[in-house]
């Protein structure tokens, strides 16, 4: 019976360190909102980089030396298209690189949202 005992103990020991339901369900909120503004910020960034395709698209045919515009921080700019196509290629680069770690950080906190749940047996009702 002394083996029950310590079992029992260390169950006790278990259950008083599992977190309140209110913890838990600030936790869960918590989580959720975070993959919430992460699959936004993704969908924001892809956006971004369809535009700066079509913007590439539209130029590259263009001759090199034709005026363009472009805003700059609030400022239309004038330019000429070889000014400009390298600066929005760069961009695109850097938002596909940033996307993808985004996204890199979505799937791990997917992973870790759950394996919270599975820990703590969460089942979401409708």
């Amino acid at each position: 019976m002394s083996s029950s005992s310590g079992s029992s103990s260390r169950a006790a020991a278990a259950s008083s360190a599992r977190p309140s339901d209110q913890e838990l369900t600030q936790t869960y909120n918590t989580m959720k909102s975070e993959l919430n503004q992460l699959a936004q910020k993704i969908g924001e960034l892809e956006t971004e980089a369809d535009e700066h395709t079509l913007v590439i698209d539209t130029l590259t045919p263009l001759d090199p030396d034709r005026k363009c515009f472009r805003l700059v921080g609030g400022v239309l700019v004038e330019r000429t298209v070889k000014e400009v196509l390298p600066a929005l290629k760069t961009n695109q680069e850097g938002i596909k690189t940033v996307t993808l770690q985004l996204v890199q950080k979505y799937k791990a906190k997917e992973d870790e949202f759950n394996a919270f749940q599975k820990k703590y047996n969460i089942q979401v009702r409708q």
